[in-house]
């Protein structure tokens, strides 16, 4: 069981220690079962001495048995944790080009259900155990009292088990249906969530959404979930009658064939008995086992980066840089299917320190995906980056990084407030910069965060600004920032913000198609399609005429 195996792996002392307190649970069972036999039935001497015997026995079997379930639920749950909080690690240290290829509900479906089949696994697994381990001392007692009636029993239960493992069989075949259901499910979550607006406004859209994929997803995990557990009670219904019909069995073969006196085959039927609760409980456990198989083989199927433990902090690169170069740098895109995919690039670009340039490009030229690349987010497959004349290494790229900071269309705005080298910004440098961003009078903070995050679009905007801008990281990217500024406040950006960040010492990359401010960059860069190219002379000015014409003319 690939679930035990991991917790073996991973905590080999201290499970050992739990089936060690199961086997000793289990044969303190059998004890009871031997001392009923032996003592209670006939008993030869005082009874209240026997009884009390019989109740050592009994507060024995409880406390090595409560021992085993506690020891193996703290296990299981400690080994949950390491897990979730390992797969969140190991999302925060994978490249974003395999997130992006993964997909967030994908992910988002292992974090949630993948982590909550397996906790519920470890909720089942001690009565698997126990009566696993159980079943096996039983066993072991009831071939010492018959072999010829053990032989039987065994047959027989085995023809039970392989009838059983059908149905487990389908147990397990819909389980993983209704797990890559559960994966369109929350691809449709994230839809209803993020597409609020769009289809609040459009209830013909709404309806189609609700109507022809999510009630068709919503429809197919129910079938498969329904199969599952349907095949699951089959299985348990099945194995209780067959431990049932055993008891018949034994009296058959002991009393009408003469195999085993009468004493004897109330023993058996008393262990059939005294195990058929155990056995169809760890019957019971079966589908949420398979449900971790099917999670841990999910996990394994998102290939996120290796589990380690710390958070590297690797010293600049060069903290005194003069020009940064990316040299016949090209990224792909794979296509899906049968598609070839695109490529963007060869680029070629020079940064100097100080500079601030600005990029300007149609949509799908390559702008993002040039940004992406300079902060190197997206690693090249071919070309190479340079940083005063050396070329980046596979192990520079976490250090090379730390150059950057960055305001992207998606951006996300937390709320804690980081200065540089991820120390607590300082409140006196918040206010200062707030009130640069016209932002004072309306956005509180304290202990290091801001105390809300519910502003417009544009004031999200500032605020995901300010936060990069805490960073004093030397480089800063700014992916059409301006876009949702009112035009009073877009002025002030580019003709006293940019400025200012770049008197500070910034290197600015801002992608712009502000053309009236165009007179602020240092240089001019524009993108079409997969292509870049600086815009001087001529062609810079009509850009900073009519940077739409610009962009639409071939280059």
């Amino acid at each position: 069981m690939k679930l035990l195996r991991l917790l073996f792996l991973d905590h080999r002392l201290p499970l050992i220690g739990v089936l060690l307190l199961s086997l000793c649970s289990a044969l303190l069972s059998i004890g009871v079962i031997a001392f009923v036999n032996l003592r209670l039935i006939a008993v030869d001497g005082l009874l209240i001495d026997t009884l009390a015997q019989f109740a050592g026995l009994l507060l024995l079997l409880l406390l090595c048995a409560g021992a085993a379930q506690v020891s193996l639920h703290r296990l299981g749950h400690r080994f949950v944790y390491r897990l979730r909080r390992g797969l969140v690690k190991r999302v925060l240290d994978t490249d974003i080009q395999r997130l992006e290829r993964i997909g967030g509900p994908r992910i988002l479906a292992s974090l949630s259900s993948d982590i909550r089949n397996i906790t519920i696994a470890f909720v089942h697994l001690p009565e698997m155990v126990y009566g696993l381990v159980l079943s096996l001392a039983a066993f072991a007692y009831l071939a010492w009292l018959s072999p010829a009636l053990f032989g039987v029993t065994l047959a027989w239960l085995g023809f039970t088990l392989a009838v059983g493992w059908v149905f487990v069989g389908r147990v397990n075949h819909h389980i993983r249906l209704l797990r890559e259901a559960e994966d369109r499910l929350y691809q449709d979550y994230q839809a209803v969530i993020d597409g609020r607006k769009e289809l609040a406004l459009n209830r013909d859209r709404a309806r189609r959404l609700y109507e022809e994929e999510f009630d068709a997803n919503a429809e197919a995990y129910r079938a498969h979930v329904t199969r599952a557990d349907i095949y699951n009670g089959l299985a348990g219904n099945w194995a209780n009658i067959m431990v049932l019909g055993t008891i018949g069995l034994v009296f058959f073969f002991a009393n009408g064939q003469g195999w085993a006196s009468a004493a004897v085959a109330a023993t058996f039927a008393l262990t059939v008995l005294f195990l058929r609760t155990p056995m169809v409980a760890a019957v019971g456990s079966v589908p949420s086992m398979l449900s971790a198989r099917v999670a841990l083989d999910k996990l394994d199927a998102l290939e996120l980066a290796p589990l380690r433990d710390e958070f590297e902090q690797p010293p600049a690169l060069a903290a005194d840089w003069q020009c940064l170069e990316l040299r016949g740098v090209v990224y792909h895109y794979p296509g899906e299917g049968d598609e070839a995919g695109f490529d963007v690039g060869p680029l070629d670009l020079t940064l100097n320190r100080g500079e601030l340039l600005f990029l300007v490009g149609g949509n799908g030229s390559g702008k993002s995906t040039l940004a992406r690349l300079l902060t190197g987010l997206y690693r090249p497959v071919a070309g190479e980056i340079l940083l005063d004349g050396r070329a980046l290494g596979e192990a520079d790229w976490p250090a090379y990084r730390r150059l950057f900071s960055s305001v992207f269309t998606d951006f996300h705005l937390f709320a804690r407030l980081l200065g540089a080298d991820g120390a607590e910004a300082e409140p006196a440098v918040t206010d200062r910069w707030l009130h640069s961003l016209h932002l004072a009078h309306k956005v509180r903070h304290g202990q290091g965060r801001l105390l809300d995050t519910r502003y417009s679009q544009g004031q999200r905007k500032r605020l995901a600004l300010l936060l990069a801008m805490l960073e004093e990281r030397d480089i800063l990217v700014l992916d059409e920032w301006a876009a949702d500024q009112d035009p009073l406040f877009r002025r002030l950006f580019y003709r006293e913000l940019l400025p200012q960040l770049q008197a500070a010492g910034k290197t600015v990359l801002a992608i712009s198609h502000d053309d009236h401010y165009f007179d602020q960059a240092d240089r001019l860069l524009k993108m079409d399609t997969g292509r870049l190219l600086e815009l001087t002379g001529e062609a810079r000015s009509r850009a900073s005429q009519d940077a739409l014409r610009e962009i639409a003319s071939p280059a």
